[in-house]
């Protein structure tokens, strides 16, 4: 019966996966499939972006002049340019902004579909695909009860974010009704930015002086750095002039944040379509997709796009009483610059951590040259304390228990061994490094990172096995109790495996977003560490069994470290040799790395 209940509640949640999955997937699609009738009364795609307003190079074409109730009119909808969406519908020619009258029935519906608007099956027809295309041919019939003039109209998109909204068509005229001059169609733009291309790339010139400006990596020339991203600001008047450019196959953005998290941010986006660069204003709203803005409020609008970078330029005012989500530019904000892949003008999520400034700074304050970084300070400390605990302290710790316990004096320190005491201090250090370190992405996150991969769970892992080895240390048989074996070979083994799986994951979280070190010269330390460190503990290993040894009979005999007489055998000098260049090597190694952290 359990069993039964149990496969039932799988099944359901299966049902309701896919349920959810068939949902978002339509959600994503919805445009492409042509199923736009939310789109039915104002006839305006819902792809965040404003229509063109230049001249159009597509028409609409009729087979008749006349019509009387039934027939059908042969509507024709072509250009000298590919298109790959379109919405067509006829309208009183007295009233366009009114419902569609009469029907469609499709000529080809391989690459055209019916529309039920206003509640009539058929009274608007679209694409099915976004396949290109320069010609569409429908039927529209006639209704009985059709207004004395009938116009058509269309929106045609080029590509995703270029598209002209509501071309008007022919006006066609029942009987001897004399056609009615149509009502006028023209767009008005809602985009007040003059665009051109820049002649030139941005320079650092004036930063710090009469503009402040952001500059990854520190001192880069936008102008002859194709990897350089800046970011740069100036007042004039009551307007500011923004300068952004940067790397990236799809976008560059920038937006201005209350605090250092992303959400509730006044975004401006520089999207690569096909070439051509579209400037936008949005808002961030959690870390969903940006709205963008109903109304621009950008002017002097340029872009450039050179080698793979994309560079734009505008002005806006500092108030914005006409975009009250616009953030007044007299007030102080961290400054966010961001980029990632575009497709079909619309952005994706960036791959890399945004680069956010170190402090807040007023939009019309004082030039300043800013400083900031990709990789918040806690995360910063996270993996300095992991790099610290894992590759010094952790590693020499085994490494002086597995090798040296007969190279110290027999004097105790605190009642125990020498060697014991160091491998102590050295291991509890660990487990403090590591517990502290850990608890750090939690404070950053607020939650569990569901896009950190593996990396998370590989340190929940290790944190659990280092908590152990304190743990079961406490609870240790004495050494000559009969069960001491099973102590040595359990501290042993899981010691062995959260050092294997630290390791693991520090690989996995140099290459996190939240501190993504450069690639792949820390991925090549990183691996020339694990080398290291199995090589001079082969070495270890070969030593105490004998496959590399040098001293004679009289020599093993000597008093290791004694009496301090320097009567001491060559197996010793050998081993503290390895030591040293052990614990010289991994600093090195560490070292670098921790530098990698701190210039991210």
């Amino acid at each position: 019966m359990r069993i039964t209940l149990l496969l039932l509640e799988m099944w359901n949640l299966q049902t309701s996966l896919a349920i959810l999955g068939t949902l978002c997937l339509t959600a994503v699609s919805g445009y492409k499939n042509g199923k736009v009738e939310k789109s039915c009364e104002s006839m305006m795609p819902e792809h965040h972006s404003q229509p063109n307003t230049t001249a159009s190079p597509y028409r609409l074409t009729v087979n008749a002049s006349k019509f009387s109730p039934g027939m059908d009119i042969r509507v024709t909808l072509s250009g000298s340019d590919h298109f790959e969406g379109f919405l067509i519908q006829a309208r009183d020619a007295t009233n366009p902004d009114g419902s569609a009258v009469g029907s469609f029935a499709l000529v080809d519906p391989k690459i055209s579909q019916r529309l039920t608007c206003n509640s009539i099956e058929g009274s608007a027809v679209s694409h099915t695909s976004n396949a290109k295309k320069t010609e569409i041919q429908v039927i529209w019939k006639a209704p009985s009860n059709a207004p004395p003039t009938v116009q058509f109209f269309a929106t045609v998109l080029a590509h995703y974010k270029i598209f002209w909204l509501k071309l008007p068509g022919p006006v066609i005229s029942q009987g001897d009704v004399t056609p009615a001059p149509p009502q006028s169609t023209t767009i008005v733009s809602t985009n007040s930015a003059s665009t051109s291309i820049l002649p030139e790339p941005f320079t650092p010139e004036g930063c710090g002086r009469w503009k402040s400006c952001l500059i990854d990596p520190v001192g880069c020339n936008p102008s002859i750095d194709t990897n350089c991203f800046f970011l740069s600001f100036s007042t004039s008047g009551q307007k500011v002039s923004f300068e952004l450019s940067g790397p990236a196959q799809g976008y560059v953005s920038f937006a201005l944040s209350k605090d250092k998290w992303m959400g509730d941010d006044d975004a401006y986006l520089c999207v690569n379509d096909g070439g051509r660069v579209s400037v936008e204003s949005a808002h961030t709203t959690g870390r969903t997709y940006p709205e963008e803005a109903s109304q621009s409020v950008l002017t002097d609008v340029g872009w450039r796009v050179s080698d793979g970078v994309i560079q734009c330029k505008f002005s806006r005012s500092i108030y914005t009483p006409q975009d009250p989500v616009r953030f007044s530019l007299n007030n102080s904000y961290y400054l966010f610059v961001a980029h990632g892949t575009a497709e079909d003008g619309m952005i994706h999520r960036h791959t890399w951590q945004p680069l956010i400034s170190s402090h807040h700074q007023t939009i019309t304050g004082p030039p300043e040259i800013l400083t900031g970084s990709r990789s918040p300070l806690l995360m910063k400390c996270h993996g300095a304390l992991m790099l610290i605990a894992w590759m010094l302290a952790g590693s020499t710790g085994t490494l002086l228990a597995g090798y040296f316990k007969t190279d110290w004096p027999e004097r105790t320190l605190f009642g125990q061994k020498i060697w014991f005491q160091v491998h102590r201090m050295l291991m509890s250090l660990t487990v403090l490094l590591t517990a502290v370190g850990f608890i750090f992405p939690f404070i950053y996150r607020g939650k569990w990172s569901t896009r950190a991969g593996a990396h998370p769970y590989l340190g929940c892992t290790v944190m659990i096995l280092t908590f152990c080895q304190p743990i079961m240390a406490a609870f240790r048989p004495a050494p000559d109790s009969s069960r001491r074996w099973i102590f040595n070979w359990l501290h042993c083994g899981v010691g062995h495996a959260a050092e294997i799986i630290a390791v693991i994951s520090i690989f996995f979280g140099i290459k996190q977003q939240s501190l993504l070190l450069p690639y792949p010269w820390t991925t090549g330390v990183l691996s020339a560490f694990v080398v290291w460190t199995i090589v001079l503990k082969l070495v270890l290993k070969l030593h105490k069994h004998d496959v590399i040894r040098k001293g004679s009979v009289t020599e093993d005999k000597l008093p290791v470290f004694s009496d301090f007489s320097g009567n001491v055998n060559w197996d010793t000098k050998f081993r503290v040799a390895v030591l040293a260049v052990f614990v010289l090597g991994n600093s090195a190694f560490c070292i670098s790395l921790l530098g990698s952290i701190g210039n991210v």
